[in-house]
């Protein structure tokens, strides 16, 4: 489908500031009687540069999707992000990308949008490009609360720091992680009398490792269940992998295979190894108690 008034941009966390882009598109979409869409990339252009640098993600594409949705957008292309498009220059990839290829009638991006081979294109020059095509330009100002500006950048830098309380204020939701429940060894439910559930980390960025207070629930949906999580290694029993188990107050399902969310909702303490699966117990209880306070 083409024609509409397009968003442009990442978007990765969908933090306030990209609201206000996305909320800016529909409201002239609608304006105009035409659709709402968002134009952004997959990989992550992050990705493609700086490979070693996988998990930095606030939210992969399922979870932006839903979120991009929820705010009316009608349409999201995704365009596969190739050497080819690194290499095109900007004024190109207007031309050839978003006017030719899906017949755009209208822009809306932040005003430190930039994109095209070096960086070569910025919002004052898309809008010279798109004049002669009589294709309007809306640019959003820098957006920020508190001498916070809203950025995915400090996002990242304050999960790193276990400040999911600060990082929600720009994101304007509570920060989560969502996946596949997956096996674990049993050692919560068999061994230490706490059934968990557990889920990997993939591309996301790796919050702060430790224990937090988080709410869950299937991906998408509420997340009614309250609970207690720790992200990390499990020192204690020798892990490996980096991964999300939660322990979920007043509730023993099954729910391997599914689709859950985990919020985090506060910091309680850092990861650390216990000297015994005892001395461990004792602390989860502990943790327990702390994340109902919160």
């Amino acid at each position: 489908m083409k024609g509409g008034v397009f968003a442009l941009g990442n978007f990765d966390g969908v933090h306030r500031g990209h609201r206000a882009v996305i909320e800016a598109a529909v409201a002239k979409a609608r304006q105009m009687g035409v659709p709402a869409c968002v134009l952004t990339f997959e990989p992550h252009p992050r990705t493609f540069f700086q490979p070693k640098l996988a998990n930095f993600r606030l939210t992969p594409p399922q979870a932006k999707e839903r979120l991009l949705k929820a705010l009316g957008v009608d349409n999201i292309e995704t365009l596969p992000f190739t050497a080819e498009i690194a290499q095109m220059p900007a004024k190109d990839f207007i031309e050839r990308i978003v006017v030719e290829k899906f017949g755009a009638e209208h822009l809306v991006a932040g005003h430190d949008f930039v994109f095209g081979h070096n960086r070569d294109g910025d919002m004052k020059k898309i809008a010279g490009w798109l004049k002669p095509h009589n294709i309007g330009v809306t640019e959003i100002e820098e957006l920020g609360d508190d001498g916070e500006v809203f950025s995915s950048t400090r996002v990242r830098e304050l999960l790193l720091e276990g400040e999911v309380g600060a990082a929600a204020k720009i994101l304007g939701r509570d920060f989560s992680i969502e996946g596949t429940i997956i096996r674990g060894f049993g050692i919560g439910k068999k061994t230490i009398g706490f059934p968990t559930a557990n889920i990997g980390l993939n591309g996301y960025i790796r919050p702060k490792f430790g224990v937090y207070a988080v709410r869950a629930g299937l991906a998408g949906q509420e997340l009614s269940h309250k609970g207690v999580a720790n992200i990390g290694v499990r020192p204690t029993v020798n892990g490996e992998n980096e991964n999300l188990e939660a322990h979920l107050s007043l509730f023993n399902e099954d729910i391997r295979g599914q689709e859950w969310e985990f919020a985090l909702l506060r910091f309680i303490r850092p990861e650390r190894k216990f000297d015994s699966l005892e001395a461990l117990t004792a602390q989860i209880k502990e943790d327990i108690k702390a994340a109902r306070q919160v």
